[in-house]
């Protein structure tokens, strides 16, 4: 089984690579959904996020407020570090457990679509890195039209995560997502096609 790292800055198009590359036959396995998943069913997780950040957190009917959290986590980069100093130790052994159970499968290809892949530092998970990119002008746009994120929210994100120079000294593959949808599907088959392996 071949194990692809894909992550990238927010908005740089990681979702629509994978989109593409499971149109191609590969199995996605998306971290932030297992996050979505660990934070709705894990009482225990839940509990430790509360203890750390307050009630503040809190929905009416006491569940845990994507939002509020991430406008927390984003303007403050040490609330962050502690947010991912929690979440990171589970979610590597619930992806894991996943990844084992493809291998056993006999899956021929599982992308792991993680923003914090090298950060976290799961890169030993994955055979290859594929790292998406898009302009800041871009991944500003998207922000404001796809998410609607203000001007001053989509920076606050951009500006909270490892510059995308950084992450493509970790590369094997980088993918330039500021291109049309053709031009991008064409730019991932290519890479596809080019492994023989898969």
């Amino acid at each position: 089984m071949k194990i692809i790292g894909l992550t990238g800055g927010i908005a740089s198009g990681k979702s629509t690579v994978s989109r593409f590359l499971v149109e191609m036959g590969a199995i996605i396995i998306n971290a932030d959904e297992v996050a979505h998943e660990a934070l709705k069913s894990d009482i225990e997780l839940q509990q430790e996020i509360v203890a750390d950040f307050g009630d503040q957190i809190l929905t009416t009917e006491g569940r845990i407020d994507r939002e509020r959290l991430g406008e927390i986590v984003f303007t403050d980069p040490d609330a962050l570090a502690r947010l991912n100093r929690i979440m990171h130790p589970r979610l590597y052994e619930m992806v894991r457990a996943q990844l084992e159970n493809y291998r056993q499968q006999k899956a021929k290809v599982v992308i792991l679509e993680v923003p914090l892949l090298i950060e976290a530092g799961w890169t030993a998970l994955a055979d290859e890195i594929w790292v998406t990119v898009a302009s800041e002008a871009t991944v500003l746009k998207r922000l404001q039209q796809q998410v609607g994120l203000s001007a001053k929210q989509a920076l606050a994100r951009i500006g909270s995560q490892m510059p995308a120079q950084e992450r493509i000294k970790h590369a094997d593959v980088v993918i330039d997502t500021d291109c049309s949808l053709d031009e991008l599907k064409a730019r991932v088959a290519k890479q596809w096609s080019e492994r023989a392996d898969i």
